[in-house]
Order: structure tokens, then sequence, then C-alpha cells
């Protein structure tokens, strides 16, 4: 059983009512609070009032006591709730009104009440009735006495008691109406999330270019839709770029299997001599050749991408790397009427290792036809080619680049290009300087 409902506007309703419903109890325990220090002063002031209004009102009767002077109507007897008593200093009773019954409003007066006023405060009667009693050292022509005079709470308490009732009346229906409101707004608020989820929904790998909906672009929801809209794009762009790899690889995979099946299938039609034997031999080895390096470079990368590529770093000097990477490549230039010129730093190296970083040295500067600015930004991509009509024998299978970006980017490096169509093209590598590739060295070209 979950204490919470799993819906989002469900707990959003209930958190905010909860909220709600405790401010709106500390708001009415504030609000009661208040009323009653109010109800209570206005009682107390009251109270003193009337305790200087029968003070006028009192008498000294012939035989030592004390009344009530007839002639003022208000006071001939005192109201509903209204109790007046007058004590000598020496705790005998001059006067006590009929409504107290016999009951005292706090016993003999003590000898400090008797030479000050005291506060108003609260007393409990012996017939149980909770009283607010202020008294007053008063004299009645020469003669000395302390004046008591008590309101029943009552009335006070029945006015605080209307207020609880209006607020144990109104906080339920406070409550209920809050929290339907509530729930309205968060369905209002949640509803961009609903539509984002069914559209979510609707996207598979063969919908990849439909987007989520998006209402206001610049609150929260808007930008949570934009940031899931921007990986969508990337999901998008990297499934298109698998599937042209997949693709391409199948049909570079084939090329070399068809051209060995067919050389082997003319050879095998009619009789021939060895020497013919061993040239379709060589034929085929030269396709197997070829595949077998298809293979490696499709292989290379795939390690690179699954990040399992095991790196035997050492401090290489630069020179000596391209060195041996020209020795590699220098037949075939010669081969194709092209020539090296390799300058640079003796004392210049880097934390690599040497067999990737090796396969990432590749022409530095040449003066060829240049890469038209269309092509640029693609080609580092797998399987491109600037020119589509290049057999695979000069043109490669588009793996050269995309792994020597592998190979420099994997020691922190960079792979530029700058080229102008008809004036030749510039690869540039740059990588950090020193023994520690992570440390904050400066870039040097190589």
């Amino acid at each position: 059983m979950r204490p919470w409902p799993r819906d989002v506007r469900l707990r959003l309703t209930m958190w905010y009512t909860l909220v709600l419903a405790g401010l709106l109890a500390l708001y009415a325990g504030v609000a009661f609070l208040f009323l009653f220090h109010s109800l209570r002063e206005d009682f107390d002031g009251n109270l003193i009032q009337d305790v200087e209004t029968i003070e006028g009102m009192l008498a000294k009767e012939p035989n030592g006591g004390v009344s009530l002077r007839v002639s003022h109507a208000d006071g001939a007897e005192p109201r509903v709730g209204h109790f007046i008593e007058v004590w000598s200093p020496e705790g005998a009773l001059l006067y006590r009104s009929s409504n107290l019954e016999g009951a005292s409003l706090g016993g003999r007066p003590s000898r400090e009440e008797g030479l000050k006023d005291e506060p108003p405060s609260t007393s409990l009667l012996g017939n149980g009735l909770h009283v607010r009693v202020a008294s007053s050292a008063y004299t009645v022509e020469d003669q000395p006495t302390v004046l008591r005079v008590a309101y029943d709470e009552g009335r006070l308490w029945s006015e605080l008691g209307e207020f609880g009732e209006v607020l144990l009346l109104g906080f339920p229906i406070a409550v209920l109406v809050a929290g339907f409101g509530g729930y309205g707004l968060a369905r209002k608020a949640l509803a961009p999330i609903d539509a984002m989820a069914k559209q979510s929904q609707r996207i598979s790998a063969e919908r990849l270019s439909e987007r989520l909906p998006i209402r206001n672009p610049d609150d929260e929801l808007g930008k949570l839709g934009i940031t899931f809209n921007d990986l969508l794009t990337r999901l998008q762009a990297a499934f298109d770029q698998l599937r042209r790899f997949t693709a391409d690889a199948s049909h570079e995979l084939r090329t070399p299997l068809t051209a060995i099946r067919s050389v082997g299938e003319v050879a095998l039609q009619e009789q021939r001599s060895p020497a013919e034997y061993r040239d379709v031999i060589g034929s085929m080895l030269e396709e197997v050749d070829r595949l077998t390096r298809l293979v490696e470079s499709l292989l290379a990368l795939s390690r690179a991408d699954a990040g399992q590529t095991q790196f035997q770093r050492a401090h290489i000097p630069l020179l000596a790397l391209t060195r041996e990477a020209v020795s590699m490549v220098e037949v075939l230039a010669e081969e194709k009427g092209q020539q090296f010129d390799l300058v640079g730093d003796e004392s210049i190296g880097v934390n690599a290792d040497r067999l990737i970083l090796r396969q990432a040295i590749i022409k530095i500067t040449d003066q060829g036809p240049g890469i038209p600015p269309e092509h640029q930004p693609y080609v580092f991509d797998r399987f491109y080619r600037v020119d589509k009509a290049r057999s695979r024998e000069w043109g490669g299978a588009g793996l050269g680049l995309s792994i020597a970006r592998w190979g420099v980017e994997a020691h922190e490096g960079k792979l530029t290009l700058r080229s102008q169509d008809g004036y030749g093209t510039t690869f540039r590598i740059a990588l950090p300087l020193g023994r520690d590739s992570s440390s904050s060295q400066p870039q040097r070209d190589l």
C-alpha cells in the first residue's frame, strides 16, 4: 500500500491542500488569540470603568456599613453577571451584591490589597463560576474600603465560542474549495506534460522526426520540452548516421566479396595455365587484403566507440613518429609521383600511444584540387567521399579521416581542416605538449 497516490496531480493537490490547511489553522489560531486578547482588553477596560463608576455610588451607613446610592437607577442593583463586594481593610464585609448568593469574590482582603488598586484577574467562585475581578482601595466618607467588582466571563467566552464556530464551519469548506481549485490548477499546469507524454508514446525509431508540442517555450515545462526535442534531434542524427554506416559498411564489405567471387567463377569456367591461376589468386588476395583492412578499420572504430581501446602511453618524439608514418606510405607516394616534405623540431614530444597516434598522421598539406566548402563539414564522417565517382582503389573506404580524428581526440588533441577549392588542403593536428597529457600544457602543431 502506497501512502501517496502515484498521480502527480493528486500529490500536488494533497501537498497544496495540506500546506494551505496548515496555514489556515495557523491563521485561525493567531486570529483567535488576537480576538481573545482584544476582547479581554475591552472586558478589563469596561470592568475598570465600572469600578470607578461604582466608587462614586458608594455611601456610608450609620451602622458603619456601605450601600449603593439608590438615586442611581443603574446602580440600585447590579446587572446580571455584574458582581460587587466591599470590605474594610480589617476584613469586615461591608457590602455584597445579592446575585452572589453568599459567594465571595476572593475572601478577606490582604494588607497589600487595602493599600493600592489591583489589576483585573480571573477568579473561580465557590459555585463554579469564572469571573474577572478588579479591586480598588477607596475611601467612603473618611472610611477606608476595598471595593471589588467582577464580571461573569461567560460573555467573553460566548463571543469567542461564536467566532470559533465560524472558524470551524468555514475551515473545512475553505480547505475543500482550495483542494478542488488546486486540483484544477494542477491539472491545467500539467496538461502540457500529458500532451508530451502522449506524443512521446507515438515516437519510435521509425518516427524520430516527430517532436513534442511546446505551448510556452519560456516556462519550465517548455524548456523541458525544448531539451527533449533537442535530444530527439541528436538521437535522430545518430540513428541516421547508424543507418548510413550500416548501409555503407554492407556495401563496402559486399564489393570485395563480389570481386573475389566473380574472379573465382571466371577462372573456373575453363582450364588455365599455372601462371594464369597465379594471376587470379593474386587478384583475389588483393581483394582479401582490401577487405582485411576494411574490417580492421571497422573493428578499430567499433572498439573506440565502445571505449574498449587500451592505450600504452609513453613519451614519444613527434618528428620520429612522423618519419615512421612517412616510411610506411612513401612507396605508394612514389608510385603516384608524390613527394613528402617533413620538417620539425626534434625536441617536441607528447605522452601518447605510438600505434594509435601513428594511424592519425596523414597528409599535412597538399596542392591538390581542395575540398569544396559544402563537403568540408562531412569529410570526417565514416564512409564519406567527396568524389563519389572515385574508385576504392584510389579513394579508399572513407574511414581514414574518421580513424585519424578519433586517434587525435583520444589524446586530448584537435584535428582541423582548412581547404580552398582549387588550392589544396591542410589538415592540422594539435596535441598537448609535455609528459602528462592531462596537465594544462600548451598545444603544439604536429
